[in-house]
């Protein structure tokens, strides 16, 4: 019987994974650190919970073993120290490996354009180098990302964020998920590299009022400018690095992400639209 690991399987992405996996008629083992979480989540979608730290390669040796395919969800930046370890074990125990990566990546980390980019960069040259079988789905704008701004929804009709002529084409999920399943289960996607967005181009003002028509109030946005953003969003990141976020986010403004229709082409459906992210998401904002 084909086995699959499933690292990240308490996020967004790895959540959606086991789920999507469940009932196809593989064993999956769900790899994540905390035990009851992982527990809970291993339960809901028959899977095998499997205890370990992806920045300690040695813990990864029960799920690794004998296993056919990985999903890899990496802890960006963090992580990076112990990338070489931890994709040195992964690729000498499982043949095909599906990476979650990101749109932009260059071919080399020293070319990239942020530190983000920079460790996915790094991430997809390790697999590169090892892997007897690869895919890496280069994922657009995360919708969960919106989930920052949720606590501010709730307390109020006022979000405080930068950039509202920032545009993107918000992925969800779920329509990631799908596309990472194909490529563990069927042939055809060894040395892919997918785009992956959503199905349309939104204002970050045109998200909130999404988030307003679904929430059924009116919500405003405040811009806090570049230097209010850096200081007062993410204040607890080194300065640079914040402002290099910033600036990053605010190029989408006169270069808004693109949209492809890869999600549809793989999965056989469209890409699920941003509202029916927010109806998914509805008891976050509330």
């Amino acid at each position: 019987m084909t086995t699959i690991v499933v690292t990240g399987a308490t996020g967004s992405v790895g959540g959606q994974v086991l789920a999507q996996l469940a009932g196809t008629g593989v064993t999956v083992r769900a790899v994540g650190r905390d035990a009851l979480t992982l527990g809970d989540a291993a339960a809901r979608h028959q899977a095998q919970p499997v205890v370990a730290d992806l920045t300690d390669p040695a813990s990864l040796r029960a799920a690794l073993d004998g296993a056919d395919a990985a999903f890899l969800v990496f802890p960006s930046v963090a992580g990076d120290d112990a990338a070489p370890g931890t994709i040195a074990a992964l690729t000498a125990a499982v043949p095909r490996i599906v990476y979650l990566s990101a749109h932009g990546v260059p071919d080399s980390p020293d070319l990239a354009d942020g530190a983000i980019l920079a460790s996915h960069a790094l991430l997809e040259q390790l697999i590169r180098k090892s892997a007897t079988e690869w895919t890496f789905l280069r994922a657009g704008g995360f919708a969960t990302n919106t989930l920052g701004w949720a606590g501010q929804i709730r307390a109020g009709d006022e979000l405080r964020w930068f950039g509202p002529r920032i545009t993107r084409s918000l992925v969800h999920e779920a329509d990631l998920a799908a596309v990472g399943v194909r490529a563990l289960l069927d042939e055809g996607h060894d040395h892919a590299a997918y785009h992956l967005t959503g199905p349309a181009q939104l204002t970050q003002t045109a998200q909130l009022d999404t988030i307003a028509a679904v929430l059924g109030r009116p919500l405003r946005f405040v811009d806090l400018g570049p230097d209010g953003a850096a200081t007062t969003l993410f204040g607890a990141m080194p300065p640079e690095m914040a402002r290099q976020l910033v600036r990053g986010q605010l190029a989408m403004a006169d270069q808004p992400e693109p949209v492809t229709t890869e999600v549809e082409r793989l999965t056989g459906r469209p890409a699920r639209p941003y509202a029916e992210w927010v109806r998914d998401h509805l008891a976050d904002f509330r």
